[in-house]
């Protein structure tokens, strides 16, 4: 195989299928503003349907959901988990208020993040008994 086809061949090898949560557009950055609103602590409901959508319009639902589960640093796909995990995680981070921001500053995914909005503001919207 000469030079040239053997580059295209591993380019092709290379390629990430667009229908994998691990594909990122090239559209695609961290501090890209993917919802309406800023989260603040009176709209996450709101918030979190519109989140969703676009997490679901991304094939990325997975990654805070927890059905996605981080690979072993030895896995293959461990880089493209981070590199796409640390992505979510930006959109996560840059549709929320700064004080919201820096409570959740520890979560290490975006999963820990979901989980930790999830449970503040289901603690606070609860109906007091």
């Amino acid at each position: 195989m000469t030079g040239e086809k053997a580059e295209t061949s591993k380019k092709c090898e290379d390629a990430v299928d667009v229908d994998s949560p691990y594909y990122v557009h090239p559209s695609d950055y961290p501090k890209q503003m993917q919802v309406n609103d800023i989260l603040n602590d009176n709209n996450f409901n709101k918030w979190k349907q519109e989140m969703t959508n676009f997490l679901y319009a991304k094939n990325k639902i997975g990654l805070v959901n927890g059905s996605i589960q981080k690979p072993e640093s030895t896995s293959p796909m461990y880089m493209a988990w981070m590199r796409v995990d640390s992505m979510v995680k930006g959109w996560l981070t840059t549709t929320m208020e700064k004080d919201i921001r820096n409570r959740i500053k520890y979560a290490n995914t975006a999963a820990e993040i979901w989980k930790e909005l999830e449970e503040r503001f289901e603690k606070e919207g609860a109906p007091c008994a």
